[in-house]
């Protein structure tokens, strides 16, 4: 009989990332799940959502059980706990197929609750507290949280963005979180054409601005980024950050046409110098982050706030959302 590792071998795509993680010259580390017993504790810690913890219980069984899904549980979490804390480092962690079932939906969830104990060693190692260890690996559950509200079921949306965490590269510090990054081409040349000493390829720290925490007032926004630059010269101190970057949706300078002066997306705006000019269609990311689904139709859309009359309007003129970026000198 066919294990789902012999089924994930049978897509093309799937079958050459499983090749090149048999390559990674990835540490024998111990790789173990809780016990049915103890891991809802675990997922409760890392802010899972109460309906889908009955799940990964039940399913626990199913990955450990399976030879193929425990092989590729411990290649997955050997390549993530490799060099732990090198930007842009790890695995690439792609969707696996909803065919064959919800063990597959969830089963990176596994595959960073296996990591915990790495990445919270590493933690450790780097001096950082306990309460901003555990804040910033709980975007696990947010993450989960936002899966079910796009699709309607249990799993985690993008395993490719809970990596960052699970590897010690973005830290929740207040209401954003800060990712130790560096300056792509084309913002890298924005920041050197302002005379500052910096370009392509220079450290930077990326602002993410995380789903369900409320609104991202100025104060609050003010207190992460003093926070932020507390926190990175004392743990880590041969890092030098001078600038901090932002790509997303609520950069889109057409928002100031309909947001008024005192939004709280303005006054985000405000802090950022332009980075570059974007001009693909953009129209799913505000749809998804404000509405949930991004395949929900126009028409059915609510226009209840400012900000959910701006993007419903703005879509029904027949005009494009395309998302915005900057940077601003910390």
């Amino acid at each position: 009989m066919e294990n789902t590792l012999d089924l994930l071998r049978s897509d093309e795509k799937l079958a050459g990332w499983l090749t090149q993680l048999e390559t990674i010259d990835a540490p024998e580390v111990d790789v173990s799940l809780p016990t049915a017993d103890g891991l809802p504790a675990a997922l409760l810690d890392l802010a899972v959502p109460h309906e889908d913890i009955n799940d990964l219980v039940g399913l626990r069984a199913a990955v450990t059980g399976d030879p193929g899904l425990r092989q590729l549980l411990e290649r997955c979490v050997r390549a993530l706990v490799r060099d732990p804390g090198l930007v842009g480092g790890g695995p690439d962690l792609p969707p696996l197929p909803a065919d064959l079932g919800p063990v597959c939906r969830y089963f990176y969830v596994y595959v960073f609750i296996a990591a915990l104990p790495h990445i919270r060693s590493y933690h450790r190692q780097h001096g950082i507290p306990d309460d901003i260890s555990r804040r910033t690996l709980a975007d696990l559950g947010r993450n989960m949280a936002v899966h079910r509200r796009r699709r309607g079921t249990g799993g985690l949306l993008v395993p490719w963005w809970i990596k960052l965490h699970f590897r010690g590269e973005i830290y929740q510090l207040g209401r954003l979180q800060f990712q130790r990054a560096t300056l792509g081409d084309r913002t890298g040349r924005a920041v050197a054409a302002a005379a500052l000493p910096l370009g392509p390829g220079d450290l930077s720290l990326n602002l993410h601005i995380p789903d369900f925490s409320g609104p991202m007032s100025p104060t609050a926004c003010d207190e992460s980024i003093a926070r932020a630059l507390e926190f990175f010269p004392r743990h880590f101190p041969a890092e030098s950050y001078t600038v901090a970057t932002c790509d997303s949706w609520l950069l889109d300078p057409q928002l100031g046409e309909y947001l008024p002066e005192s939004s709280n997306i303005i006054h985000f705006q405000r802090r950022f110098q332009p980075g570059y000019p974007v001009t693909e269609n953009g129209d799913t990311r505000p749809i998804s982050f404000v509405f949930g689904d991004p395949g929900l139709p126009l028409d059915t859309l609510p226009r209840r706030t400012s900000l959910e009359r701006a993007i419903v309007d703005h879509l029904r003129a027949g005009r494009h959302w395309h998302g915005g970026n900057g940077w601003f000198e910390l």
